[in-house]
């Protein structure tokens, strides 16, 4: 098995990703960066950077001192920040060994779902999953589309399926409209005009806020939905969202804290975790939006250079922070979204097909993996874990098993 030393590992290709290579790249450091996607730009850019930081990626690829793995992912920490690591893309090359004396998670987010009846009928979708599959070529013009759920993301998603030719019904918000009112008048210029850009754009769109979606129906696929009110609207497609959770598997495997409240990975001011040699920044440390993400990435490069921060970095961050918390106070979830379905039959599980009846009967989240299989498919309880710990209060702190991604059984005997 091949090993290959350098001096920082980053892992993560978003926005925070970015601007830590970008940053360590200009100061002469070694950086091997890895990311499971086959192109920059991670879930918000998506391989589109903006104007300002394309030229700065494309002079950063050409350096002789990056060494660049898309399409990797880490599949096993063998010790402190040695990372196995296995090509997604082409499964039949040999795994591959990386060391560094230090590391940094640029993990993302992923969405938070939470079950009601029919919600894994086909059809329905996560929001930013049905985005992703927009931009990816997925064809929904004339597609009937209802967005659902609370966020920023449902906009943008919305305005990605109506570029695409569908046919845009209701996005459904479960804020109420006083918190979205105090939410709007307190953005910044800047912001306030992006926002008011895309709801142009979406005019036509009916957005309601107090509202959420009680059930799907359909026969084999989605074809209907039915709202709080009791009012039903036919559709095609369904995005569901209800925000963002940061992805913390990697870090429990490195034995760096989680913090349980927020669910994000635990850092100091200096963007360091409880392990000394692993920084961390983006999402991963709390769901913020791109801005928090940029700042984090070069606060976190600039601590591994040993430099400190300057005044108008740090300012940059205290605002993206400040937007952070106001996000995070308005969309809020309301306390019936957070109550297990009534439903019996509704399920939780869609690897194993474990209902929120059989799961009713388990008093934690280890009695329910022994006895129903929950959280013991394909998925290893990336899906099903967070929405128990919601539903239930039930928290796992017991770090992730190998392989922390699929991969060929070849991949450990190798390494042997």
């Amino acid at each position: 098995m091949t090993t290959h030393s350098t001096d920082v590992i980053v892992i993560g290709g978003g926005p925070a990703g970015i601007a830590a290579v970008c940053r360590l790249l200009a100061s002469g450091q070694r950086v091997t960066w890895v990311d499971q996607a086959a192109r920059p730009g991670g879930q918000i850019w998506r391989a589109s950077l903006p104007p300002a930081w394309q030229p700065r990626l494309d002079a950063a690829s050409g350096s002789a001192a990056l060494t660049h793995l898309p399409g990797h992912a880490v599949i096993a920490v063998e010790s402190g920040t040695t990372l196995l690591l296995q090509d997604q893309l082409d499964p039949r090359r040999p795994a591959l060994r990386v060391q560094a004396p230090r590391l940094l998670l640029a993990l993302g987010a992923r969405e938070r779902f939470l079950p009601f009846p029919g919600w894994t009928l086909p059809g329905v979708h996560g929001a930013g999953g049905l985005q992703a599959l927009v931009k990816n070529g997925w064809p929904v013009a004339g597609k009937r589309v209802v967005l659902a759920g609370s966020g920023p993301l449902l906009l943008a998603a919305a305005d990605t399926a109506r570029a695409a030719g569908a046919k845009v019904l209701l996005i459904a918000e479960q804020a109420s409209r006083a918190a979205l009112s105090r939410f709007a008048l307190g953005l910044p210029a800047a912001k306030l005009a992006q926002a008011a850009a895309l709801r142009w754009r979406l005019r036509g769109t009916a957005y309601r806020p107090d509202c959420r979606v009680t059930q799907a129906f359909g026969d084999g696929r989605l074809e209907a939905l039915q709202l709080d009110d009791g009012r039903r609207i036919d559709c095609d497609m369904l995005g569901i969202g209800f925000g963002l959770q940061p992805n913390t598997g990697l870090a429990s495997a490195l034995g760096c804290r989680i913090d349980n409240t927020t669910g994000a990975i635990a850092i100091d001011a200096q963007q360091r975790t409880s392990q000394p040699a692993v920084w961390a920044a983006g999402e991963c440390c709390g769901v913020g939006g791109v801005d928090k993400a940029l700042a984090e990435g070069e606060i976190a490069a600039l601590q591994i250079l040993g430099e400190g921060t300057p005044a108008p970095l740090r300012r940059r961050h205290e605002r993206a922070l400040a937007f952070a918390a106001r996000l995070s106070g308005t969309f809020t979830l309301r306390p019936e979204l957070l109550r297990p379905p009534e439903a019996g039959d509704t399920i939780v599980c869609r690897c194993e097909d474990v209902t929120i009846g059989a799961l009713r009967a388990q008093p934690s989240w280890r009695d329910a993996k022994l006895q129903t299989r929950c959280g013991m498919g394909a998925c290893q309880g990336r899906i099903c874990k967070p929405i128990v710990r919601d539903l239930f209060g039930w928290h796992d702190e017991s770090p992730p098993r190998e392989p922390l991604q699929p991969a060929p059984l070849r991949a450990f005997i190798a390494r042997d």
